[in-house]
């Protein structure tokens, strides 16, 4: 880009020097060709240097912009990262669950455990006024809405799933409050625990002006051909990017009278965000957890993501040896508290012990989307189980106690000679305080 000439004379117009021959005082110069064209470099070298100079002092932090290089300052577009307000926060997460007022009786607990009063910002919503027995509503609890009456909705959609269609129908009542300053809506069961600490830390990688889709898939491989390997099973959670959420809640009702027959909330919502024009983001660290008794195999084998959430604690095993399955998911949250970005992460890549089994009967292997080892009782094969017992900070780090719960009952492994693992009954972790850095992709 250019400066433009000095407008008011002919110095660097060649051409009309020699028109200073016929002006009334006959000014000649006997060097004119040449002093002109040494003039014209000169100015326009000048020029030059002083246009680098103003781009110099207008894009350095350093030194204040002048306004008098301002016909001349050139402003280039930012980059994402300059322009974006702030990183994404809690504060810019919007929690949608789904509950009844029968089940919240004995679910609470489940989202007691990672609902921050003041601090997570969301509704529960309920499928009629709470009863007496649940009254005062105490503010460990997310607010409560009664979900709208889509008696109407129904009657014109014909639609055969009237529960699924209330679930579904949440994402426009969440979006009917007040949400300032929301970037993404997470929606949920009554049932559903979210880590939302690295909930937050992974939904601030993506970009949330844009149609965004994240959820997770079934453990089971029958789950995802039953309901689609595009969709995110609701009952882990999944995150929609505030655009996404408002053009979905702009055209859901028209969805539900497009695919009145569709009888699960999971698929009603992926087909209406494809109508949209959005796929599934599918995530490694939502759990759906269509497992059956001890899923322990799979906790200690977490893929190497951070972990967002946990679904279905009513029908698997207490994951902590004498407690009850809400004092578990309790404790599992004192070490969440502590540390979320390491909760349930390998040193080392390891394929979880099939100690659970899937949904289903009368089902055929492969079982899951996963790899899995068999129980055995080869000594040199089973391991060693330990559990999570406490978890304090120390000086420099944290301190993470496990215990062994219960001898194995098995022999010696040969190949270890005498140094058997029998003996050990403690096992302390030193971890440092920071935040675990995921080196994995999204």
């Amino acid at each position: 880009m250019g400066i433009p000439a000095p407008t008011g004379t002919g110095i660097c117009q060649p051409a009309s020097a020699t028109k200073f021959s016929s002006m009334p005082h006959k000014l000649r110069f006997p060097f004119d060709k040449f002093l002109v064209g040494s003039l014209c470099k000169t100015l326009l070298i000048s020029g030059l240097f002083l246009y680098l100079i103003s781009l110099f002092l207008s894009n350095n932090p350093d030194c204040p912009a002048s306004e008098f290089f301002s016909p001349l300052r050139l402003t280039w577009p930012l980059p994402k990262s300059e322009i974006t307000d702030s990183t994404t926060n809690l504060n810019h997460l919007m929690f949608g669950l789904v509950g009844s007022v029968d089940a919240w009786k004995h679910r609470k607990a489940y989202i007691e455990s990672w609902w921050r009063p003041n601090a997570t910002r969301g509704y529960l919503y309920l499928d009629t006024a709470p009863t007496e027995d649940l009254l005062p509503w105490p503010p460990s609890s997310p607010p409560f809405r009664v979900s709208d009456d889509n008696t109407e909705l129904l009657e014109k959609t014909k639609h055969v799933a009237p529960i699924m269609v209330r679930m579904v129908h949440a994402i426009l009542e969440v979006l009917r409050e007040e949400h300032e300053g929301m970037r993404w809506l997470v929606m949920g069961d009554d049932d559903s625990i979210f880590f939302v600490d690295n909930m937050v830390d992974v939904l601030a990688k993506y970009d949330h002006t844009k149609y965004i889709y994240i959820g997770g898939h079934s453990e089971t491989i029958m789950s995802n051909v039953y309901f689609g390997f595009n969709t995110g099973f609701g009952g882990a959670g999944f995150a929609l990017s505030h655009p996404l959420a408002v053009a979905l809640a702009k055209n859901v009702e028209d969805c539900f009278m497009r695919y009145p027959y569709l009888r699960s909330a999971d698929q009603i919502t992926m087909t209406c965000i494809a109508d949209i024009g959005v796929t599934l983001t599918a995530n490694k660290g939502i759990h759906q957890i269509d497992l059956h008794n001890d899923i322990s195999g799979f906790l200690s084998a977490h893929p190497q993501s951070p972990l967002l959430s946990l679904h279905h604690f009513g029908k698997v095993f207490p994951i902590f040896p004498s407690k009850n399955r809400f004092e578990s998911v309790n404790h599992l949250m004192k070490a969440a508290k502590h540390d979320q970005s390491r909760l349930l992460q390998q040193t080392h890549s390891q394929e979880p012990l099939e100690t659970f089994r899937p949904w289903g009967r009368n089902l055929r292997r492969p079982f899951y989307l996963f790899d899995t080892r068999r129980l055995s009782k080869d000594p040199c094969e089973a391991p060693h189980s330990f559990f999570f017992e406490s978890i304090e900070k120390a000086k420099g780090g944290i301190v993470t106690m496990y215990v062994r719960a219960s001898p194995r009952g098995l022999p010696v492994c040969s190949s270890s000679g005498n140094h058997s693992a029998d003996y050990i009954s403690k096992v302390q972790v030193f971890s440092s305080p920071t935040k675990l850095i995921e080196v994995s992709s999204l």
